[in-house]
């Protein structure tokens, strides 16, 4: 495995091969224009990533995570893939998906984080393909350190005769966070090869690991894209200081220097009423992104970044004349979770 004094490494590419993966992602992935939706906000030029085409299990931003991840447990020659999430993670199917694809087992904790939801809510979505996939699982109530939970559930397993590689909720530590510096990566020569120039990334900040990634990615090959994080449960700066803590970690593995506080940019504003509660922002999202583009959005991530991404420009954050690049991370599935919640908010665009 690589570290910092062998990776090899310039200011205009990383060598990602350097590194135990599995081939689980389709890469690249597009970047397509949105022109009707910039035409209705009368805003900057939108694009977007799409990471909800990464391919594994309807995609989503956690297969890139998951290549670097599943590459470890397959070189620790595990059997089975440990992981926990909310009842409707996305990081959990993928990586059920993912066990499919590796020949190995899944177990996964599921948080009852989002109150208030009928009992369908644990049975279709991601629930339903986690079963589809031969995940097994168990549920937790919120509040409690999920991590802690799983790595203790994982010692268990082990215990019991099991091979268990623990993957923390989104897979977000360094060797996940591989998969978004190499996604900037992927952004980076799509402008250098293209000539299409970004002044802003746009994207949905949660478990941190996708934030972390692209600003340490970003940062290892000298390119100058801000990375604006729309947070999806906590405030402000307790994400700016755990994507920070993050970012300066996956540095330290491509043997890159770290970056200061002042380089992680978080909105905090469209949160609503917490993770998993999509609030009237997070319905226009989904239902704007639907009928002008075609896109569809989900309810507990990309919806609320979109949200973010339409606010500021209401507000004038962007120049006119500015590119903004909003990072689809995918989750569509989650939406039949919703379903009555959206249908009800729905008005013709």
């Amino acid at each position: 495995m690589a570290d910092a004094q062998t990776l090899a490494r310039d200011r205009t590419h990383v060598d990602y091969d350097q590194f135990p993966r599995a081939d689980l992602c389709h890469r690249a992935t597009p970047i397509e224009a949105m022109p009707r939706l910039s035409e209705l906000l009368g805003g900057p030029t939108l694009f977007i990533k799409r990471d909800d085409c990464t391919g594994l299990a309807t995609g989503g931003n956690k297969t890139r995570k998951l290549e670097f991840l599943v590459g470890e447990a397959m070189q620790a020659k595990a059997d089975m893939l440990v992981t926990q999430g909310a009842v409707q993670s996305n990081h959990v199917r993928q990586t059920a998906a993912a066990a499919c694809k590796a020949g190995m087992k899944c177990h996964v904790l599921l948080e009852r984080r989002v109150p208030d939801r009928d009992a369908a809510y644990e049975e279709t979505g991601n629930v339903f393909l986690d079963t589809l996939f031969g995940a097994t699982h168990e549920f937790r109530p919120a509040g409690l350190d999920m991590n802690a939970e799983a790595q203790t559930v994982t010692e268990q397993l082990r215990a019991d005769g099991n091979r268990p590689f623990f993957i923390p909720g989104g897979g977000s530590n360094a060797t996940g966070a591989l998969g978004y510096a190499l996604c900037a990566q992927e952004i980076a020569e799509h402008s250098q090869q293209t000539g299409q120039r970004f002044d802003w990334l746009v994207m949905a900040t949660g478990s941190t690991g996708t934030q972390a990634g692209l600003v340490a990615g970003f940062e290892a090959i000298g390119h100058d894209l801000p990375v604006m994080g729309v947070s999806v449960r906590q405030p402000r700066e307790r994400q700016m200081n755990a994507v920070h803590a993050l970012t300066q970690k996956t540095l330290e593995k491509l043997g890159a220097p770290g970056v200061p506080l002042s380089r992680i940019l978080v909105d905090d504003g469209y949160v609503g009423e917490g993770y998993g509660l999509p609030n009237d922002g997070t319905l226009e999202a989904i239902a704007l992104t639907a009928r002008r583009e075609g896109i569809l959005l989900d309810p507990v991530y990309s919806a609320k970044g979109m949200a973010g991404l339409i606010g500021m420009i209401r507000q004038g954050f962007f120049k006119p004349t500015d590119n903004v690049l909003f990072l689809h991370t995918g989750g569509s599935t989650a939406l039949f979770a919703y379903q009555n919640q959206i249908l009800a908010s729905l008005n013709p665009q």
